[in-house]
């Protein structure tokens, strides 16, 4: 069995500036964070450990200073906390705040904002709260239900696959070619290294295993980039969650995590399957039977 990774895995810089700063403020006074800080629970029980605490609205947070994320928050949210008298650290990172200033240029402007995403994540709650009126599509049969517009004003949440953003633009302008439609490319980079990585990765795999928190919208998505080019694909959270069974003797096993996803647990995935290469595994056959 051959083992490898690929080229761009695991932790954003974004995360680890908010758990580096979430860690730092604990220490001087007692902090809650407005949510999950990150898509990953063991990252979560970790700064849980330190004694840091989550809530999910201000109204219950117990301490003086409280979090926003590194998914970022609405200014709604924001005034609403601040009013409570509360300090506000913000966490938010800065490739979500440019997603929030380039929606912001484009209602200004005068179209009608379309926000490429999951409607009901936190970081496309945060860019849409403060908004009279938006969209949110996240696949094709989305399209056809937009009510039409003289301009559409579209940005993406942060962690979408960049190919699947740019092909829901394409559709808009086809089925809407009367429409001005203006795209700001809101995809970070982490994301977009990571989904080209993860293809590249999958094409040389006969197995791919993919770390990331259960509720990690990039995790899902680069399980689906990997699972278009390789048959057996497998998400895992940590290195426990991995099965014997999953793996034969001839597979080359590659290894890609999510943004929220720790080097440590990286490194445990990986012990876990250099320890495999020493048992007897089952047939190629066996598996894909």
């Amino acid at each position: 069995m051959k083992i490898i990774r690929a080229e761009h895995l695991g932790m954003c810089f974004g995360v680890k500036d908010a758990i580096a700063l979430a860690l730092e403020s604990v220490e001087r006074e007692p902090l809650t964070v407005l949510g999950d800080l990150v898509h990953n629970e063991a990252v979560l029980a970790e700064l849980r450990a330190k004694g840091i605490r989550f809530e999910r609205q201000s109204a219950n947070v117990g301490t003086q200073t409280v979090m926003v994320t590194a998914h970022g928050a609405s200014e709604r949210v924001l005034k609403e906390t601040r009013r409570r008298g509360l300090n506000v650290l913000e966490a938010t990172c800065p490739l979500v705040h440019v997603a929030h200033r380039s929606l912001k240029k484009l209602v200004e402007e005068g179209f009608h904002p379309v926000v490429i995403g999951k409607r009901d994540h936190v970081e496309v709650r945060g860019m849409t709260e403060d908004l009279a009126e938006f969209d949110v599509v996240l696949v094709e049969e989305d399209i056809s239900k937009l009510q039409e517009r003289s301009r559409f004003g579209i940005i993406s949440q942060t962690t979408q696959p960049i190919e699947k953003v740019r092909r829901l633009v394409q559709l808009i302008r086809e089925g809407y070619p009367k429409s001005e439609v203006c795209f700001i490319d809101t995809v970070c980079q982490p994301t977009k290294q990571r989904q080209s990585a993860a293809v590249e990765l999958a094409q040389k795999c006969d197995v791919v295993v993919v770390i990331g928190g259960a509720h990690s919208n990039n995790t899902h998505e680069l399980v689906q980039t990997c699972s278009q080019f390789c048959q057996r694909v497998h998400h895992v959270q940590m290195a426990d969650d991995l099965r014997v069974e999953w793996f034969c003797d001839d597979d080359v096993v590659g290894i890609t995590a999510g943004t929220s996803t720790p080097d440590e647990v990286i490194q445990k995935v990986n012990e876990w399957l250099n320890n495999l290469q020493n048992k007897p595994l089952m047939r190629p056959e066996q598996i894909l039977a």
